[in-house]
């Protein structure tokens, strides 16, 4: 069940509310629990019953290990309880890619179970956290339950870890402060909804539209790889703030998933403002177990190819993917070799430096993307080589009617192009800060703003459902993982 759709926000949701606030609250955890079992078993009527043997198998490993925390066995039962979510994320994820692609083995794919790598994670991390003793062990089945099933995150994030949410699984919200998150939730969620709806799904007609030419011209060539990189960015990110917004209007405190990472100035920079759960769970469960940066130089080399090939692989089972993860990899090894040049670059203008730098970056993940978007490596070679002019995407002998075509979609999609450019800078949100501050020094100021955000709210629900009716495109790029 996709958060854009009709079905979950005319039906599912209002049902989910109105349990969720009428029951008392020790009874939430097990409305939240039965109604994420229903949220994924909607999609996913058979591999329910997957995630909720991880579930019971993680929680008596855990009483197993916490039981025998002082003897060997403790140990035991600690690696048990990691090893089976991986062991059924790489059966389900990447068996049919090593043993099919790697190995020409005649196996058969499997079809991949929606929202297995992030479960798995969160599944793992509680692990891991109650073993170092980082947060106690949840004792009510139920409790740990919602915990891994909590249906805002359960399918595509952000990761949330158990301690990020335990408080508020024990001891619930407060009452003064439910009214605050919800309005606040639902507003996240709006603005969520807007930028999946409105702008992804729409930019994603437009790669769709270029992708079926099999030809096109340089400037469209461009205009292609930019929409394949906002289309990825406002599809996840709108994800994320739907789910960080419906967790407020629960009462919980999701983290941040996304800080306007096409304002970096730098890959790391970058990483540190995408996808930011997964890059801080692989830094605390895989980079500083192995070392960190407090090692030799060939290493940290080391340690960098391995989390960034895992980081890629995590994304999906394909040569794309490692080669997506490798680049980033290899970036970062450069940034940081070359970062004796920055006393060089501190002595050049300080916009100039900034713009070498942000041109630098954006280069990069426009070309990152290509390869991320690609089912193929062939594929992606031959889109990197249509931002050059070369390569079989762009025919020297296109006639009239190929560039009609071509200065026709580039035109038509122009608007929403320079909209997702805009977008995904901070410049909308400080706009709109700047009009709240002038506001606020008028007498009635703070009711206008209360009411315009509730205006623009409502008002952005009602033009997301009408493109939802009127529209058939709504596919969600993070199903896939």
């Amino acid at each position: 069940m996709l958060f854009s759709s009709i079905t979950f926000l005319y039906f599912f949701l209002p049902l989910v509310i109105l349990l969720y606030f009428f029951v008392p609250q020790k009874g939430r955890n097990l409305v939240l629990f039965a109604v994420s079992i229903l949220f994924y078993a909607w999609g996913e009527p058979v591999y329910v019953f997957l995630m909720l043997a991880q579930i019971v198998a993680s929680y008596v490993l855990v009483w197993l290990m916490d039981s025998f925390r002082q003897k060997r066995a403790g140990r035991i039962f600690f690696v048990l309880s990691v090893f089976l979510p991986f062991a059924a994320l790489f059966y389900f994820k990447y068996f049919y890619f090593f043993a099919g692609t790697m190995l020409r083995l005649d196996v058969k794919a499997v079809p991949l179970p929606i929202g297995i790598s992030f479960y798995t994670f969160q599944i793992v991390s509680y692990c891991a956290d109650v073993y170092y003793r980082k947060v106690k062990r949840q004792k009510n089945f139920v409790t740990y339950a919602a915990y891994v099933t909590l249906f805002p995150q359960l399918v595509a994030g952000p990761i949330v870890r158990y301690s990020d949410i335990d408080q508020t699984l024990i001891k619930g919200t407060g009452f003064s402060d439910m009214h605050v998150n919800f309005e606040r939730g639902a507003v996240r969620f709006a603005v969520g909804l807007g930028k999946k709806v409105l702008v992804a799904n729409v930019l994603g007609e437009f790669v769709a539209e270029v992708a079926a030419l099999g030809q096109r011209d340089l400037a469209l060539s461009w205009a292609y790889a930019a929409a394949v990189s906002l289309q990825i960015y406002f599809d996840f990110s709108g994800y994320s703030d739907m789910a960080i917004g419906l967790g407020s209007i629960l009462g919980f405190s999701f983290p941040e998933n996304f800080r306007y990472p096409f304002i970096a100035k730098s890959v790391s920079e970058f990483w540190r403002r995408w996808h930011i759960t997964l890059g801080a769970w692989f830094r605390d469960y895989v980079y500083i177990p192995m070392g960190g940066n407090r090692v030799s130089m060939s290493r940290w080399i080391w340690n960098i190819l391995v989390v960034w090939l895992f980081t890629g692989l995590w994304h999906g089972a394909g040569w794309n993917f490692i080669a997506w993860g490798l680049l980033f990899a290899v970036l970062l090894v450069f940034e940081k070799a070359v970062a004796r040049l920055c006393g060089t670059m501190a002595r050049l203008p300080a916009f100039l430096t900034f713009f070498l730098r942000h041109a630098y970056l954006v280069f990069i993940v426009l070309i990152s993307f290509l390869v991320f978007h690609n089912e193929s490596l062939s594929g992606a070679v031959s889109d990197i080589q249509a931002l050059f002019s070369c390569g079989g995407r762009i025919a020297a002998s296109a006639g009239e009617t190929d560039r009609m075509v071509w200065t026709y979609l580039l035109r038509n999609r122009m608007v929403i192009l320079v909209a997702g450019i805009v977008g995904s800078t901070p410049l909308p949100i400080w706009l709109w800060t700047r009009v709240q501050e002038r506001f606020k020094t008028c007498k009635t100021g703070e009711a206008a703003i209360h009411v315009a955000r509730g205006f623009l709210t409502v008002g952005l629900l009602l033009l997301c459902t009408a493109y939802l009716i009127d529209g058939s495109f709504n596919p969600f790029l993070y199903f896939r993982f």
